[in-house]
């Protein structure tokens, strides 16, 4: 089952593994404005605690570090799109590494993950929607 690390009532922030910590930074500076889940497993996911928490919040921003292409918060957002798409205030977003390959430097691959700053960015755009 998803956990629900903070609650919210504007935005509905879902990720996994290691964007959580980035996820609760940025979500931090809306307090009690964004809900955070951690889906914990996608191999089932949580549908039901995502659609639940979208529809509450009607805006949904899905946050992993894999590829944009063909990455999992595709499927998150289709069925967001299919099941709940009545309640959406904003288009449901994702936000995830450039179709490139991961850099080796540790330095260069901060640039490309998604982090606290841009997750944060992204945060503000979906509430000013």
């Amino acid at each position: 089952e998803a956990a629900v690390l903070t609650e919210g009532d504007s935005l509905t922030l879902v990720t996994w593994g290691a964007m959580v910590y980035p996820a609760l930074e940025a979500a931090g500076r809306h307090s009690g404005r964004v809900e955070v889940l951690d889906l914990r497993t996608i191999a089932p996911w949580d549908r039901k605690a995502v659609l639940a928490s979208v529809r509450k919040t009607g805006r949904c921003l899905v946050v992993h570090e894999d590829t944009l292409t063909g990455g999992f918060a595709g499927e998150v957002l289709a069925v967001v799109a299919a099941e709940a798409f009545t309640s959406l205030d904003a288009p449901p977003r994702r936000l995830a590494t450039p179709d490139c390959p991961i850099p080796y430097s540790a330095d260069l691959m901060a640039e490309v993950l998604p982090n606290a700053e841009t997750i944060g960015h992204a945060i503000d755009e979906l509430l000013a929607f």
